[in-house]
């Protein structure tokens, strides 16, 4: 095949998080929803955890000097045109990748992952000020839930009320933009994007459906698929959040808990 009629390769997006043994979250959600929505989804991996739909069973954190060699590695030869972070769990790691992030002049959405779906923490209670303070600043897009966003400000929420003063407490952090996801609220599936002067809200219906395993690594891996492909933040968000409510909705059991949500269902290629 000549060079002038080999395609041309689709925008590129680098995952830095954890591995789901289960393959519902994690980097394996990310490479999944990346596929879905075209781009070429490439990957650093934090750590390694054993992982099913009950719960996390173990967790081993990789080397920073891997997690930096993975990132150098890809960036420096593929090169990359949106970033996306996940599981981070040591303030060393979480400081290594901000240092990363911070040197690589694309968008990057910070999915700041305290806990899992089952309850399990995926992050040391000594890394959340390296989050506070080091992380969210790089970040273009950071998207809490209503846990992280207590465990990172404090700020209870409990309401959509309580939505606008979570997003500044967050953003009083440094992220250019704030998605604060209303997911853990009653009624409709509610977010509030802004950054600080733009306001966006995002209203999904809540579906009766428990296999949800993934949501949050899902959508902040879409977001950094829109930000790659050149979209606005309020574009890449909207458009993600369309593809993770149809995710949600054709979400599947597997094993004997939380099934994950179906990221092929744009394709027609999911397990629904």
């Amino acid at each position: 095949m000549s060079a002038s009629s080999r395609a041309s390769a689709p925008p590129r997006v680098l995952t830095v998080a954890g591995s789901d043994s289960g393959g519902g979250a994690g980097i394996q959600a990310d490479l999944k929803t990346m596929l879905a929505l075209g781009v070429h989804g490439m990957s650093v991996l934090t750590a390694v955890t054993a992982q099913n739909s009950l719960g996390v069973q173990g967790a081993w954190e990789l080397p920073v000097e891997a997690v930096r060699a993975q990132y150098r590695s890809v960036v420096d030869d593929i090169g990359v045109d949106a970033v996306k972070t996940g599981m981070l769990s040591s303030a060393e790691l979480v400081e290594t990748v901000a240092e990363l992030i911070g040197g690589t002049a694309v968008p990057s959405v910070v999915d700041p992952v305290g806990v899992s779906k089952h309850g399990d923490s995926l992050l040391a209670a000594s890394a959340l000020d390296s989050v506070r303070t080091k992380l969210l600043p790089v970040a273009t897009v950071a998207t809490p839930n209503l846990d992280e966003v207590a465990q990172l400000t404090g700020v209870e929420v409990e309401s959509e009320d309580g939505m606008r003063r979570a997003a500044a407490a967050v953003l009083a952090y440094g992220p250019t933009w704030v998605l604060i996801k209303g997911g853990h609220l009653s009624g409709d599936a509610v977010d509030f994007l802004t950054d600080g002067s733009e306001e966006h809200w995002l209203r999904a219906p809540r579906f009766d459906n428990r296999h949800t395993h993934g949501t949050g690594c899902t959508l902040a891996s879409a977001i950094a698929s829109g930000l790659a492909k050149g979209q606005s933040v309020p574009e890449a968000v909207t458009a993600a959040k369309e593809y993770v409510t149809g995710a949600i909705a054709a979400g599947f059991a597997l094993g004997g808990g939380i099934g994950p949500v179906d990221h092929g269902w744009l394709l027609g290629t999911g397990g629904a």
